[in-house]
């Protein structure tokens, strides 16, 4: 199974919940079962490391941060079982690049998978012009998506 997280520029949600959903993957054993990355919906990071505030609210949560940004490709649909977006913005980027019924409904919003959130609160707010406190929410979100998207993942690889 392969599972992409994506978000504007791929350098603070996406990352963050790529290393959320590999952790929560190890934890459960099924580490060699599920490949996790993440992209951007553009390319203006691409090359870059994630942001500093993103690594560091990681690290203090006791997650891994290395990461290197790139920008999705459409041809990337084919290959990949889910694209989880963090917003609704990167999911309507990504249904536009889906070519087939069956691309398009592997793109899902992380906080659909959360049983907390609600319909009309699905996005992971862009902490990139705010402060650390904004980073610490982002992983919260993560953390509790990323929590009932493992329970699908395990569904799914049985």
């Amino acid at each position: 199974m392969r599972i992409c997280f994506v978000c504007t520029g791929n350098i603070c949600r996406s990352p963050m919940a790529e290393h959320v959903m590999r952790e929560r993957l190890a934890e459960a054993g099924l580490e060699g079962l599920v490949g996790v990355d993440s992209a951007g919906t553009g390319s203006w990071h691409e090359g870059d490391p994630a942001d500093e505030r993103a690594v560091r609210v990681l690290r203090e949560a006791g997650y891994d941060s290395e990461h290197v940004a790139r920008q999705f490709q459409p041809e990337w649909l084919r290959g990949l079982d889910l694209v989880i977006a963090l917003d609704r913005g990167h999911e309507r980027v990504l249904r536009r690049l889906a070519r087939t019924p069956e691309e398009a409904a592997k793109i899902r919003l992380l906080r659909s998978f959360d049983p907390d959130s609600r319909f009309d609160d699905l996005d992971v707010p862009d902490p990139y012009y705010g402060d650390e406190a904004g980073f610490e929410e982002v992983l919260r979100l993560c953390e509790a998506g990323c929590d009932g998207l493992l329970a699908e993942v395990r569904t799914r690889v049985g």
